[in-house]
C-alpha cells in the first residue's frame, strides 16, 4: 500500500467519530488537549505495518537519565510500508481533518520527521515527564500536535509502555492512556503539556508510528522558546534536582546558539536532499 491509499483509511476512520472526538478534544483542551481513536486502520494492514518494523538493535538507541527507548527517522534504511505509512499522516486530507477537530488553522506536517519516524520499546525503557522542544529543527515553526500510533498486538497495559499524560504538572497523578493496538492518539503541546512513558515490564517491544504537526503560531499566545525539558517523577528528588540543571544549561545554551551547538540526528536525510540541499 502506498501514503495515498493509507491515509484514505485513516481519514475515513477519523471523519465517522468526528464530533465525537471533537468533543473529546475540548473537554480536555484547558489541561492537555487529546483525543484518541481505536481501531484506525484495517487489523490486517496494521499487523503487516508492525511485521515490517526493523529489529531493535537496528534503530538508535537513546538511553539516559532522562529516557531509555530506541527510535529511527532514516526511514530508506527500512521496509518501504513503513515510510508510507508516516506520511499517510501527512497528506493534506488528513492534516486539515485532525486540525479542525482541535481547532487549529494552518498546521503543517513535517516532512523531516524531526523527533517523528518510528520508535521501539524494550523491557526496562521509559520516558521520564517532560515537555516537547516548542519548534522544529529550523526554530521557524511551533510545534503543536503530537500524533502516536500504536501497533503492538496484544498488547496488555500491565506491560507498561503507556503514555502519561500530567494536566497538572508532574507534582500531581498521571492520567494513562494504553498504548492499545491500532490506537491513535493525538495530544496537544504547549508549555503545560507534560507527558510522559511508563516503563515496560515484560520481554516484548512496544512499536509506534509519530509524527508531529507544527504551526506558525503557539497554542498559547504566551509561549516563549524552550528546549526538550525532562523533570523526574515525585519521589525522585534527587534526579530531579539534576533534571533542572540539565535543562537550564541547554537553555543557557541555545540563548547563545539559537539552533545549539550540535544537531540533533533525529531527521530524516532524503537521498534527494543530500544532493540538493535547501
Amino acid at each position: 500500500m502506498n501514503r495515498f491509499e493509507i491515509s484514505q483509511l485513516i481519514y475515513k476512520a477519523i471523519k465517522d467519530k468526528e464530533d465525537k472526538l471533537k468533543e473529546q478534544f475540548a473537554t480536555s483542551s484547558n489541561d492537555i488537549g487529546y483525543f484518541f481513536i481505536d481501531d484506525l486502520l484495517p487489523e490486517e494492514i496494521t499487523l503487516r505495518i508492525f511485521n515490517k518494523f526493523p529489529n531493535i538493535s537496528q534503530t538508535r538507541q537513546k538511553k539516559s537519565l532522562k529516557e531509555f527507548k530506541h527510535v529511527a527517522a532514516q526511514m530508506d534504511q527500512y521496509d518501504p510500508l513503513l515510510e508510507e505509512v508516516i506520511y499517510a499522516f501527512q497528506e493534506p486530507k488528513v492534516v486539515h481533518l485532525i486540525a479542525s477537530i482541535c481547532k487549529l488553522e494552518k498546521v503543517y506536517p513535517d516532512s523531516h520527521l524531526y523527533a517523528g519516524g518510528i520508535s521501539m520499546m524494550g523491557q526496562g525503557n521509559y520516558l521520564q515527564p517532560h515537555l516537547d522542544n516548542s519548534h522544529d529543527k529550523d526554530r521557524k515553526q511551533w510545534r503543536v500536535l503530537n500524533l502516536l500510533f500504536y501497533i503492538t498486538p496484544d498488547w496488555n497495559p500491565k506491560n507498561g509502555g503507556n503514555l502519561e499524560l500530567w494536566p497538572n504538572g508532574v507534582k500531581g497523578k498521571p492520567l494513562t492512556i494504553d498504548a492499545r493496538f491500532n490506537r491513535l492518539v493525538i495530544m496537544a503541546t504547549h508549555k503545560k503539556s507534560w507527558h510522559s512513558v511508563s516503563k515496560v515490564t515484560t520481554d516484548r517491544v512496544r512499536c509506534c508510528v509519530s509524527n508531529y504537526y507544527f504551526s506558525n503560531h503557539p497554542l498559547d499566545n504566551k509561549e516563549s522558546f524552550h528546549v526538550t525539558t525532562f523533570r523526574a517523577r515525585p519521589g525522585q528528588s534527587f534526579q530531579n534536582q539534576l533534571l533542572k540543571i540539565d535543562a537550564q544549561l541547554r537553555m543557557a545554551v541555545r540563548k547563545v546558539f539559537s539552533k545549539g551547538i550540535v544537531k540533533n540526528p533525529h531527521v530524516y536525510h532524503k537521498p534527494d536532499a543530500k544532493k540538493n540541499p535547501e
